[in-house]
């Protein structure tokens, strides 16, 4: 087990660079000795398991290895790893879980097998699944895990009457937040965010990987001069929106994506074309309006509340869901697999949208 939990501190180093790739860690053993370790970095480039052979301190000949996930078996942007285990003459793997990617989906421990080489699956199956939600989801449904991520006081208000925001949550929370920027692929807002905050939407740490930035704007209001059409920019829009205003975004390199609702976005749709655009994963910083529509449309996997000890009040104050609202309690969307933790002064309270793969 000491092993198989090396190897998955090791994938773990991988969040916010190997998209739309797995995170995954490999250990090789001789002799109840480490002799190498790696992880896959990096997108396309070596995964963890050459990586591991190429950091080995000895011959791995003989030896054993540990792999969060299923080694790969087919050509994409780097060989085979399966074919590269075999080669090293490694006489015994340890899988934590199966690859549901159809490329590989078993057919990795097959060559192994067939190799002669021993596979034992399932070692520590639960914690190596736990480190790619985001890959699994993408695979398997062809659609982005979504965080909804919302900062709010103790009386559950995200700014006070007149508006003002800055700042619900300290510094500690804050920081917390650009990192789960660089772990996701994308970020969202919705034009409303945009026309009060006028954001950057960036990842403020050192080494940080900014996300791409997708506004949900059903007219394309939005000014040409906002900050987030710096850099990469996705604008999601209804079929009534301001077509001038799109060509003159589209002249500036954004990517306007037309959906097929007449005056709001269909957010389904949108969802559907940014995971053909690679985008694995989204980070929504929405405002109540659209993290409502995105809650009760199923879209979010998972729920992020940064809870600051202060009282605001106000029945005008704004809320992190808006929108029309539950009717009946039975109604409510739920979360399970909670968990609490302090995050500076403030709290962060987190766990998985329950059933929200029914439909996607």
């Amino acid at each position: 087990m000491e092993y198989m939990k090396r190897a998955i501190e090791l994938a773990k180093k991988g969040a916010g660079y190997v998209s739309t790739n797995p995170m995954v860690g490999a250990v090789i053993v001789k002799n109840n000795r480490i002799i190498g370790e790696g992880y896959h970095m990096k997108y396309g480039e070596a995964h963890a398991e050459v990586n591991a052979f190429e950091n080995c301190t000895e011959s791995p000949k003989g030896a054993e290895m540990y792999v969060t996930l299923e080694p790969c078996s087919h050509y994409g942007k780097t060989p085979p790893c399966a074919e590269r285990i075999v080669k090293e003459g490694i006489k015994k793997v340890y899988v934590g879980s199966l690859d549901t990617n159809p490329k590989v989906s078993g057919k990795g421990i097959e060559i192994l097998r067939k190799a002669g080489i021993e596979v034992v699956t399932g070692i520590m199956e639960a914690e190596c699944k736990a480190i790619n939600p985001i890959f699994f989801k993408y695979i398997e449904k062809h659609m982005p895990y979504v965080v909804l991520k919302s900062a709010m006081t103790l009386d559950g208000k995200i700014a006070t009457f007149t508006g003002n925001s800055k700042w619900i949550t300290g510094k500690e929370a804050r920081h917390k937040v650009h990192i789960m920027r660089h772990q996701l692929k994308g970020i969202m807002v919705g034009i409303n965010t945009v026309l009060a905050d006028d954001p950057l939407l960036t990842c403020r740490i050192e080494g940080g990987v900014d996300p791409i930035k997708i506004i949900v704007d059903s007219r394309l209001t939005i000014p040409l001069d906002a900050n987030v059409l710096k850099g990469k920019c996705i604008i999601g829009t209804a079929q009534n929106c301001n077509r001038e205003k799109q060509k003159a975004l589209e002249e500036m390199g954004v990517n306007v994506i037309s959906t097929k609702g007449q005056n709001r976005v269909d957010l389904k749709e949108l969802m559907k074309k940014l995971a053909e655009m690679k985008i694995d994963s989204i980070l929504l910083e929405g405002g109540g309006t659209l993290n409502y529509s995105m809650l009760s449309e199923g879209l979010v996997d998972k729920a992020v509340f940064f809870i600051s000890p202060k009282i605001i009040g106000g029945e005008n104050a704004k809320t992190p869901v808006g929108g029309k609202g539950i009717e009946l309690m039975k109604d409510a969307i739920e979360l399970e697999n909670t968990n609490i933790i302090s995050v500076g002064d403030d709290f962060m309270i987190y766990g998985d949208v329950k059933n929200v793969h029914r439909d996607n």
